[in-house]
């Protein structure tokens, strides 16, 4: 059993945390921005794979003393690499955290760069180079205090990076936050979906994989498939399950549409580069004419509200006419709307039956809910 740790954004802890749970991870705990747990090799795999909400798995190797940039030059020199890292291994340092000696995360991954070259060099003469693009083992570094959390990072690139977006939209939303609002929401596949602002696609794109049992991870690579012990006969039997758990139907629609064609098209697009272009409808179409496509059902839409796109002054009647949609022409459905200005939430003249606090990147959000009888 190792120790691993999750790194999500702020308010979807609980959400990942739950998220692990279900493919087998122990001792699940969550953290200010992450997820603590544990599991073999095997669960490793599996949360690259499957975890829908997460950014990078970690596993951490080392918590050393780092009180200044000489201390954490020879703290680091005091592990062994030869387990982690050969010297025809290209390698990359990425930082985080800071203290009073510590509080460039270029210096600091310089100062672990030079003592993990420099034991090489000592130990046979060749040491490995740095690939900030693609490197073969990428190391995690979190300065917390007097302290160095040393991990290695499983994932490569961040895993809200499915690979199927090549068209992004004014102002994208991850697919990691889109996945959480899904869970969020409590859909289930067994629900119409509708997002009348849907933008580049994100949502529904990320709502047919779910329906499809489609794994996140399916079409890309990850770090630790360099790993000095990497199980490549373990990683394709997961592909393998992964691939024949799927389904190939819908039982219910997932419908996208927004009034701007340009977006449209790049959700199609999207739509197209994930393979589920038979899946999801897009349509170009004005919030006015919006119609419940089915007697129940589950909308969600992240409408502007004034710090990416818009002014919110301008924005008030947009929100007047949501609820006024909701209202008419949604009983039965359950709506939700993700905004980052309360105030122009309240223009949405509905009460709410419920209130999540989560972030979009660096803006505080919540995400509301409307249970339309």
């Amino acid at each position: 059993m190792n120790n691993y740790f999750a790194t999500v954004s702020r308010g979807l802890e609980e959400v990942a945390a739950q998220e692990l749970v279900r493919i087998g991870a122990e001792e699940v705990r969550p953290d200010f921005t992450g997820v603590h747990f544990k599991g073999d090799k095997r669960l490793l795999y599996q949360a690259n794979l499957w975890t829908r909400t997460t950014f990078r798995i970690l596993m951490p190797i080392a918590k050393v003393p780092s009180l200044n940039g000489d201390e954490l030059y020879r703290s680091v020199q005091k592990l062994d690499w030869s387990e982690y890292l050969d010297p025809d291994m290209t390698l990359a340092i990425a930082c985080t955290g800071k203290n009073q000696n510590l509080n460039h995360t270029h210096f600091t991954a310089l100062q672990i760069k030079n003592a993990i070259t420099d034991w090489q060099k000592r130990r046979g003469g060749n040491r490995s180079s740095v690939d900030t693009e693609n490197p073969d083992l990428l190391i995690n570094a979190h300065i917390d205090e007097k302290h160095c959390i040393i991990s290695l990072d499983s994932s490569g690139s961040s895993l809200h990076r499915r690979g199927y977006r090549p068209a992004i939209g004014a102002a994208p939303m991850k697919e990691t936050l889109a996945a959480a609002l899904l869970e969020m929401a409590e859909w289930t596949p067994d629900l119409p979906f509708l997002d009348p602002m849907c933008g580049s696609g994100t949502l529904p794109i990320e709502a047919a994989l779910k329906a499809l049992n489609i794994a996140p991870g399916l079409y890309r690579n990850f770090g630790f498939q360099s790993w000095l012990d990497y199980d490549d006969n373990l990683w394709q039997s997961l592909l393998q399950d992964a691939t024949q758990s799927q389904k190939h139907d819908l039982a219910v629609p997932i419908i996208g549409s927004d009034r701007d064609l340009n977006v449209i098209r790049q959700a199609f697009a999207n739509a197209e580069s994930s393979g589920l272009e038979d899946y999801v409808k897009f349509a170009r179409q004005e919030l006015s004419t919006i119609e419940a496509p089915a007697d129940r059902g589950v909308l969600l839409c992240n409408p502007p509200y004034g710090v990416r796109l818009g002014k919110e002054a301008e924005l008030g009647e947009l929100y007047q006419l949501l609820g006024d949609i909701f209202k008419q022409r949604f009983k039965g459905w359950t709506a939700y709307i993700l905004t980052g200005s309360m105030k122009l939430s309240r223009q949405v003249g509905l009460r709410t039956s419920k209130r999540i606090k989560l972030y979009n990147g660096t803006i505080p959000c919540t995400l509301l809910k409307y249970e339309m009888y």
